[in-house]
C-alpha cells in the first residue's frame, strides 16, 4: 500500500513539473530570427514541397523559417531545433500566419534520431556527396534563362538524397525527408549571404512533383472508402496533367533533327558500333522461346510477332522478333532509345539480337498484359485506384523521358496497347520504336508525322514538330481512356465520335457523368475527375 501512494506521489509530482515546464515554455523567447517576408496569406497554390506541408497557403512562412533555420545553422552548426524551441519559434509567427502550427512544419524536430539529429558538421560527413551534388546542380538557378533547365536537374537531385520508394512504410518516407531537408538547411546556411539563389532554390524544389509519389502510400488500404479513393483521383489527376505539362514545357529553343541513316545494311552497323549496348544470342533466344513455338506466342504488331520465353538464368522475358523489313529502322531506334534508361514505369530492354535477316529485341515480361485488354474486356475491371496508380506510373515514366539528362526523349506513341501492367500491378511504357531523342536544349524538331490516329497531337499534324507536348496530348486522351473505360473512337454508337469531342460536348451539356465507365459505381464523383482529365488538352486548345 505504502509503495503504491509512493507511486502515486511520483506521478503527481512528474504531471505537474511537466504542467509546469510546458505552461513556462510557452513564453520563452524564439532562439531563430525570422525575418518574416512580405508575402501575406493569401499566397497559396504555388506548390506544396511535394506535399510535405499540409497547407500550399504556408508557403511564405515555411520558406521564411527554412532560411532562419539556416542563418542559425550557419552561425551555431546546429540544424532542427528541439520541440520546445521550436514551438516558441511557430508561436511568434502566428501573427504573420495565424494558423502556421498546422502547416506541418513540426516535421522537422530535433530529438527524433536519424538526420532530425544531425549538426552541419555531421551532414558534411555523412551526406557530403549528396549535399555537393545538390549544390552543383542547383547553381544555375539564379543565372537568367537557365531556370527551367536547372530547376529540373535540382529536383532530381533533390529527390536522390535518401531517396525512398512509394513501397516503404511511412516512417522511412518520413525519415528521408527530414534528411533532404537537413541538407537543404546546411546548403542554404553555407549560401546564407545569396538570398536571391536561397529563393530561387525555394522555389524551385516548392513545386516538385513528390507529392504524387507521396500520396499513394496509404491509398490501398481495404479500410480506405470508395468516396475517399475517389476524391484523391480527382486531385491527382489535375496533379498528373501539371506534371507532364511541366516535361513538355521546360524548354523553349528550338533546333533541327539529324538525319538518320537510311538502308539496313547502315542501321546495323550503327548498332555495331556501340559494345555497350546489350546483346543476346540467336541460340539464346531459340532456347528461350522454345524456337519460337506457337505455344509461347503471345501477340502480334504491325513489325512481327512477341513471345514469352526464359533466359538460361531464370529471368521471364517477352521477345520481339522483327520480321518486317520496314521496321528495322524502329528496331534500331528502340534499341538506342532503351539501352541506357532505366526507369521502373519503363519496360526494361534486357538485350538484341541481328543474325542475318532476322533481329529481335529482349524485354522483361509484363505478366499481366496491356491496358487496352483491361479497359475493353467483359471480364476484367479496373477499381478507380488502380486506375489512379496507372496514370501515376504513366506521368512518372513520361516525366522522366521528358527530362532525360542525355537529351528528352519523345515517345510518340503513348496509347492503352503500349502500357504494359507487371506481376505488381505497376504499369510501364513500352514500344519506343517511333522515339525521338533530343538534343540537349531543344524543345522541338522537325519529323514525319508518326503515332496511331486519335492519340496524335493536331498541332502536331499541322507543324511536323516532335515535342513533348504531343506526348502530353496522347496521355490526355489515356485519361480519358481510363475515366470512360472506352476507345478512342466509338463506333458502336449512331454517329461515330472522337472520344475527347464526346467529353467535351458531355461537359457542355451537362451530363459529364454519363462519361465514367459504366462498369464502377460513382458516376457523379468521376465527373470531377473527368473535368480535371480534360484539363490537359483544353490548355492545348485541341
Amino acid at each position: 500500500m505504502a509503495l503504491l501512494v509512493s507511486s502515486s506521489v511520483y506521478v503527481f509530482i512528474f504531471l505537474t513539473v511537466l504542467n509546469f515546464t510546458l505552461s513556462r515554455t510557452s513564453g520563452t523567447k524564439c532562439t531563430l530570427d525570422i525575418q518574416l517576408s512580405a508575402t501575406n496569406n493569401s499566397d497559396c497554390g504555388s506548390g506544396s514541397w511535394g506535399g510535405f506541408i499540409n497547407n500550399n497557403c504556408c508557403n511564405a512562412a515555411f520558406d521564411d523559417y527554412l532560411y532562419a533555420l539556416g542563418r542559425r545553422a550557419n552561425l551555431s552548426g546546429y540544424i532542427f531545433l528541439n520541440a520546445t524551441e521550436q514551438k516558441s519559434c511557430l508561436m511568434s509567427m502566428k501573427g504573420f500566419k495565424s494558423d502556421v502550427l498546422g502547416c506541418g512544419i513540426e516535421k522537422l524536430t530535433a530529438g527524433a534520431g536519424g538526420c532530425s539529429d544531425y549538426t552541419v558538421v555531421d551532414t558534411f560527413n555523412k551526406l557530403g556527396d549528396r549535399l555537393k551534388t545538390l549544390d552543383e546542380d542547383c547553381k544555375g538557378l539564379s543565372s537568367f534563362g537557365r531556370s527551367d533547365q536547372a530547376c529540373i536537374a535540382c529536383l532530381r537531385r533533390w529527390e536522390e538524397i535518401c531517396g525512398s520508394s512509394d513501397d516503404e512504410v511511412e516512417h522511412v518516407k518520413a525519415e528521408a525527408d527530414v534528411c533532404r531537408y537537413a541538407v537543404l538547411v546546411t546548403l542554404t546556411g553555407s549560401r546564407i549571404d545569396d538570398a536571391k539563389w536561397v529563393q530561387a532554390v525555394f522555389d524551385c524544389l516548392r513545386q516538385q512533383p513528390l507529392v504524387i509519389a507521396d500520396e499513394k502510400g496509404g491509398e490501398t488500404s481495404s479500410s480506405i472508402k470508395t468516396s475517399t479513393g475517389l476524391v484523391i483521383l480527382v486531385g491527382s489527376i489535375v496533379g498528373i496533367s501539371s506534371i507532364v505539362l511541366m516535361a513538355a514545357l521546360i524548354l523553349f529553343r528550338k533546333g533541327t533533327e539529324n538525319s538518320l541513316s537510311t538502308g539496313k545494311d547502315a542501321l546495323h552497323e550503327s548498332l555495331s558500333d556501340e559494345s555497350s549496348y546489350p546483346k543476346i544470342t540467336i541460340k539464346e533466344v531459340y532456347l528461350a522461346t522454345n524456337n519460337l513455338s506457337t505455344s509461347n506466342f503471345i501477340g502480334e504488331g504491325v513489325a512481327g510477332k512477341v513471345y514469352k520465353g526464359k533466359l538460361s538464368n531464370g529471368q521471364n522475358v517477352a521477345v520481339k522478333h522483327i520480321t518486317d523489313d520496314g521496321y528495322v529502322e524502329t528496331f534500331v531506334r528502340e534499341v538506342r532509345s532503351l539501352s541506357h534508361v532505366q526507369h521502373p514505369n519503363l519496360v526494361a530492354l534486357l538485350g538484341h539480337c541481328e543474325d542475318n535477316d532476322d533481329c529481335f529485341l529482349v524485354y522483361e515480361l509484363c505478366h499481366n498484359g496491356n491496358l487496352s485488354e483491361w479497359l475493353y474486356s467483359k471480364d476484367r475491371v479496373l477499381s478507380w485506384i488502380q486506375r489512379l496508380e496507372i496514370a501515376i506510373d504513366c506521368a512518372r515514366g513520361l516525366w522522366f523521358l521528358h527530362t532525360y539528362p542525355e537529351g528528352r526523349i519523345v515517345h510518340r506513341d503513348i496509347k492503352p496497347t503500349n502500357i504494359l501492367i507487371d506481376a505488381d500491378f505497376q504499369a510501364k511504357l513500352s514500344d519506343f520504336g517511333l522515339s525521338k531523342v533530343m538534343d540537349i536544349g531543344q524543345s522541338c524538331v522537325i519529323s514525319e508525322v508518326r503515332g496511331t490516329f486519335g492519340y496524335v497531337d493536331p498541332e502536331y499534324r499541322r507543324n511536323h514538330h516532335v515535342s513533348a507536348s504531343g506526348d502530353v496530348y496522347s496521355f490526355g486522351i489515356v485519361l480519358l481512356q481510363l475515366l470512360s473505360g472506352q476507345r478512342v473512337i466509338n463506333l458502336n454508337i449512331d454517329k461515330p465520335m472522337p472520344l475527347d469531342k464526346m467529353a467535351k460536348f458531355l461537359m457542355r451539356g451537362g451530363n459529364i457523368a454519363e462519361f465514367a465507365d459504366p462498369k464502377l459505381n460513382g458516376k457523379a464523383e468521376a465527373a470531377k475527375a473527368i473535368n480535371g482529365a480534360s484539363g490537359i488538352k483544353s490548355r492545348k486548345g485541341a
